[in-house]
């Protein structure tokens, strides 16, 4: 089970997670994601992954498109806080949108 919970404050919309985040939540996550990135109006929005207990692949791909699109994150304990490190690096990887055009066609 996964709980999401939105806090709005004047600076930042965060959405705060508790529980398991594996299918089928991820579905939820993403559909909560989309709904909070409206209406920011300056405002940052933050995912606090802080009382998540169980992480899929699934949801750290998700979590990873959410970092992509700028995403902020707050964790508590060693293992967010290394998913999260491990994430960033991914992100640093992966090529920017005009890189994939540029390279279509070549093996």
């Amino acid at each position: 089970m996964l709980k999401i919970s939105e806090v709005e404050s004047r600076t930042q919309r965060r959405l705060v997670l508790e529980g398991r985040l594996i299918a089928p939540w991820v579905a939820e996550l993403r559909a909560a994601w989309n709904r909070a990135k409206v209406d920011l109006d300056g405002r940052e929005l933050v995912i606090d992954i802080g009382h998540v207990m169980v992480i899929s692949q699934e949801a750290e791909n998700a979590l990873l498109e959410m970092m992509t699109e700028g995403a902020r994150f707050r964790c508590s304990g060693v293992l967010t806080r290394h998913l999260l490190q491990q994430l960033k690096r991914r992100n640093r990887k992966q090529p920017a949108p005009s890189d994939l055009s540029s390279q279509e066609g070549q093996i």
